[in-house]
């Protein structure tokens, strides 16, 4: 059987992601961001959430942003610490118009949909160069990982992210990229061009079917979409989540995924009635738990397993980022598999 990916070894970091990290600002419980006095502070952004994931799983997972050289810069800095990432390539915006990504998020109750609202326009990761990139980053990871956010920010910030995509992959990383679409962000066409134009440098892709089949236009199964990005890109695994919302409270959830080196999919039964407490950052909690289990040379089985509960455990806590160490991640996965009924204590 060949190997789906050959990783580098003896690099400083097993994993370096790039992008926005924000100041999140939520109301607290279910009030509304109309109505409430106050806010519950959070640090959180997509490659960040990942970086935080796969550090406490027990690996070497640094983070590469630009924040303002300010207190809430400090904040921020101190949140990265907190959870562990390695913060060597932590890059300081020392202008006058520094600043940082906000967003405000207001929790659902059924049948009203969580809402969020952003300000984060021009902020100092946005303009960064890159110039900014100290050359030494190139050669400290074995897979470096960005996602589409970071690309849909501005034309600048997807004219960085491309040179550090190549730049990385010329250097040896391997590269794992999140599509991660957000309409309200920027348009189909742009997002299509852009994205399908990185395609030929991934080696790791994340994509939902509805982004697959929306925005890259792309027809057929679900198992041929998959394949077809191997086939016409050379990506050698994808991954495709697949979450059901029965209300902003209770979602289900599992996954898929295709190695282009064994030609096999890989799947498991999928959770049922999670009970969701917050379900920002859990796609990037599971996207920690494959990719954990790719860097450390498990199966793609244990990475759809592992990934599936870190994004089941992450709904389950407020916040952006999982926090589940990885006695935690294999209890749940036991449970899972679990028939009958299964003990709440574990003494």
């Amino acid at each position: 059987m060949n190997s789906p990916l050959t990783l580098a070894s003896g690099k400083p970091l097993d994993i370096l992601t790039f992008g926005e990290i924000m100041l999140r600002l939520s109301p607290p419980g279910k009030e509304r961001i109309s109505q409430c006095e106050t806010f519950e502070k959070h640090a959180g952004g997509s490659e960040f959430n990942v970086a935080a994931g796969i550090a406490a799983l027990g690996l070497k997972a640094g983070f590469m942003t630009r924040l303002p050289q300010n207190e809430i810069g400090k904040f921020i800095r101190s949140k990265i610490r907190m959870n562990g990432v390695d913060d060597r390539y932590l890059i300081y915006d020392n202008s006058p118009e520094a600043r940082l990504g906000i967003y405000y998020y207001e929790y659902g109750a059924a049948p009203r949909k969580p809402t969020a609202c952003y300000d984060r326009r021009d902020s100092s990761v946005a303009k960064i160069s890159i110039s900014d990139i100290p050359e030494e980053a190139y050669d400290s990871t074995r897979l470096f990982h960005v996602s589409g956010i970071s690309l849909a920010l501005c034309e600048n910030a997807r004219e960085v992210v491309a040179a550090m995509v190549k730049k990385f992959k010329e250097h040896g990383a391997a590269v794992s990229f999140d599509v991660n679409y957000r309409a309200n962000l920027w348009d189909e066409g742009t997002a299509r061009s852009c994205i399908e134009s990185l395609f030929p440098y991934i080696d790791i892709l994340f994509v939902s079917e509805e982004t697959s089949r929306r925005m890259l236009g792309r027809t057929g199964s679900l198992e041929s979409i998959m394949k077809g990005y191997c086939a016409d890109y050379g990506i050698k695994i994808v991954a495709t989540t697949m979450r059901t919302v029965v209300s902003p409270t209770c979602h289900s959830f599992t996954s898929k995924i295709y190695s282009a080196a064994e030609d096999c999919f890989y799947e498991e039964e999928g959770y049922e009635g999670i009970e969701v407490v917050d379900r920002i950052g859990s796609g990037d909690a599971y996207l920690s738990g494959a990719l954990s289990s790719i860097l450390k040379g498990e199966s793609l089985q244990h990475a759809v397993e592992h990934g599936n509960a870190m994004s089941v455990l992450k709904n389950t806590v407020p916040g952006d980022v999982s926090i589940c160490d990885e006695k935690e991640l294999e209890n749940t996965i036991k449970a899972h598999k679990k028939i009958g009924p299964v003990s709440e204590l574990n003494r």
